[in-house]
C-alpha cells in the first residue's frame, strides 16, 4: 500500500492519547500546533503519487509500488536515489524537516545486521525484525525512534532510584511483556510507530537486565501517553516567522504506563549483549539521512546570507567573500563525507550496502559540531537588521508603509516587500526560538556529541597510522601487539 496524504491524516485519528500545554488533543491533524507539520508529512505522502516525483519517490517490485524511503539499500544507485528523494522533498516543502521516517527506518536495517548476535539468544527476534522491515515497506509506515529516557539522578543506578526513570520490564505475560517508564521522541504524536530501545552504554558485568529491551510500539497503544512540548506554530505571525509556523517538529515525552508489548513486537529483551551490539551499530544507515538534512540546512544558510549581502552591495568585499567561503567549505565538507561514505561503502552482514562508517561518522561530527558556528556566521552576514526590522504589519499599514518603502527599497531589484521577506526568513532561520531549538536538536537528535566521537573511535582504522609510524621510526614488530 502506498499511502496518500489524506489516508495519513485519517490514520492519526486512532484514539491516541496526546496532550500539549496540559490539554488533551482531540484530533492531532486538526490541532493548530500539529497541523502544519502533519501537512508537511502528508505532502510527502502525496508527492509519491504525482508524475513528476514518482520515479524517485517510489519503486516497483513484483507488480507492487513501494516508497523509496523504506527500501533497504543494496547498491550505490539505491543510495543515490535516496539522496535525490530528500533533495526533492526539501525543495518541495521549502524547508528542512528531520523526522519523516527515512532517517529512522535505517535502525531496523541495523537490527537485521545483528541477527547472528540476536539468534544466539532467541531466534524469534530475528523473525520479528524481518517482519517489521517488511511491514514498514509494505504498508508505508511512518516509523520513528524513541531513544532518550528522563534518566533522573545519573550518579545512581536505575534500581537505586525511581525505577521508572529508565524504561524497564515489570511483568511477563502470555501475550507479551508489560513495560513502564518514559522516552523522548520527536514526531511521535504524528507517527505510526516507534522503535523503542535503551540508551545505557555500559552494562558492567550484568548478563541480564530488565532495562535491556528493544521493541516496536504503535503510537496508539493502550496506556501510552504523549505529553508534548508547546509548539512554535501559531504563536507568532506566519509572515514574520515562516519556518516556525511551517516546520516545527513537535517533541514528545512518551509515558509507558504499564504498556503491553506483544511478543511479536519484541526485537531484543533482557540480554545486555544484544543491547550493547544494537547501540554500537544503531546509526550505521540512519546517520546518512540525518547528516544529509544538515547539508540542506547549510544550503539555506548560504542562500540567506548571500542574498542579504547582495541586496546591499557587499558581496564583493574580501571579508564577506571569506565568510561565504567558510559556509561553502562547511557545506562541501558534509557533501564530501556523504559522497565518500557511499563510494567506499561495504557489504553488511545482512547483505545491505552500508555507508563507510568511519567516513559517515566523521562527517556527522563535522556537521553537528560546526553547525552553531555556521549559524553565527550566517547571522553576521545577514547583519543587525534581522533583529531590528519591524514586523509585517508595518509594511502594509497606511500610516507606516510609506516609511518602510522609503527605507527598505534599495533598487529596482530589491523592493521593500522582498527585503522584508528575506530578513524575516533569516531571522527565523538563525535568530528565533525555533532556530535555537533546531541547533540543539541537531546536536542531540541521534546521540550526544561524546557518543558521536565514540562512534568515530570505534570505526576509524587506527592500524594504518600505526603501521606508518612503526615503519618510519624503525620500531620492532613487538610494538604492534598492544
Amino acid at each position: 500500500m502506498l499511502m496518500t496524504g489524506s489516508e495519513y491524516r485519517d490514520s492519526l485519528r486512532d484514539g491516541r492519547e496526546v496532550y500539549i500545554s496540559g490539554e488533551r488533543v482531540d484530533s492531532v491533524p486538526d490541532h493548530p500546533a500539529f497541523r502544519p507539520i502533519v501537512d508537511v508529512r502528508a505532502r510527502v505522502y502525496d508527492m509519491a503519487h504525482e508524475e513528476r516525483f514518482r520515479d524517485t519517490l517510489t519503486f516497483e517490485e513484483n507488480g507492487e509500488t513501494f516508497a523509496t524511503a523504506w527500501q533497504p539499500p543494496f547498491t550505490r544507485e539505491d543510495w543515490q536515489t535516496k539522496r535525490e528523494w530528500i533533495n526533492m522533498v526539501m525543495k518541495e516543502i521549502g524547508g528542512v524537516v528531520t523526522r519523516i521516517g527515512d532517517e529512522t527506518v535505517g535502525e531496523l536495517w541495523s537490527l537485521a545486521d545483528g541477527k547472528d548476535v540476536l539468534n544466539q539468544v532467541d531466534s524469534s527476534w530475528a523473525e520479528n525484525i524481518d517482519r517489521h522491515i517488511t511491514n514498514v515497506l509494505g504498508n508505508d509506515i511512518f516509523h520513528v525512534s524513541a531513544n532518550t529516557d528522563p534518566k533522573g539522578d545519573r550518579s545512581k543506578a536505575p534500581q537505586d532510584q525511581d525505577p521508572d526513570m529508565l524504561l524497564h520490564v515489570v511483568k511477563e505475560t502470555d501475550s507479551g511483556i508489560i513495560v513502564r517508564g518514559a522516552k523522548y521522541e520527536t514526531a511521535a504524536a504524528y507517527a505510526h510507530q516507534a522503535f523503542v530501545k535503551p540508551t545505557i552504554a555500559n552494562w558492567g558485568d550484568a548478563k541480564l537486565s530488565d532495562y535491556a529491551l528493544g521493541f516496536i510500539c504503535p503510537m496508539n497503544a493502550p496506556n501510552l501517553k504523549h505529553i508534548c512540548r508547546s509548539g512554535f506554530a501559531g504563536v507568532k505571525p506566519v509572515a514574520d516567522y515562516p519556518l516556525s509556523n511551517g516546520f516545527d517538529e513537535v517533541d514528545t515525552l512518551l509515558i509507558f504506563d504499564n504498556v503491553l508489548v506483544p511478543w511479536e513486537n519484541i526485537l531484543f529483551y533482557r540480554h545486555t549483549q544484544a543491547a550493547v551490539y544494537i547501540r554500537a551499530a544503531l546509526h550505521r544507515y540512519s546517520a546518512y539521512m540525518f547528516v544529509l538534512r544538515i547539508l540542506h540546512m547549510a544550503d539555506l544558510m548560504i542562500g540567506t546570507a548571500l542574498f542579504n549581502v547582495r541586496q546591499t552591495g557587499l558581496d564583493r568585499q574580501q571579508a564577506v567573500m571569506e565568510k561565504l567561503s567558510q559556509l561553502a567549505c562547511y557545506r562541501e565538507g558534509i557533501n564530501a563525507h556523504l559522497t565518500a561514505a557511499i563510494a567506499e561503502a561495504r557489504r553488511s552482514p545482512a547483505g545491505y550496502l552500508m555507508p563507510n562508517p568511519s567516513l559517515l561518522f566523521t562527517g556527522r561530527v563535522l556537521a553537528c559540531t560546526q553547525l552553531p558556528a555556521m549559524m553565527h556566521l550566517t547571522r553576521e552576514l545577514c547583519g543587525g537588521q534581522i533583529c531590528v526590522t519591524p514586523d509585517s504589519p508595518a509594511f502594509t499599514a497606511p500610516e507606516t508603509r510609506v516609511w518602510m518603502d522609503k527605507y527598505y527599497n534599495v533598487n529596482d531589484d530589491w523592493q521593500a516587500e522582498d527585503r522584508r521577506r528575506l530578513l524575516a526568513f533569516g531571522r527565523d532561520l538563525v535568530n528565533s526560538d525555533y532556530a535555537g531549538h533546531k541547533v540543539t536538536f541537531q546536536l542531540f537528535a541521534q546521540s550526544p556529541p561524546f557518543a558521536h566521537l565514540a562512534a568515530v573511535y570505534r570505526n576509524f582504522d587506527f592500524d594504518g597510522p600505526l603501521e606508518f609510524v612503526k615503519s618510519a621510526a624503525g620500531l620492532s614488530d613487538r610494538v604492534m601487539s598492544r
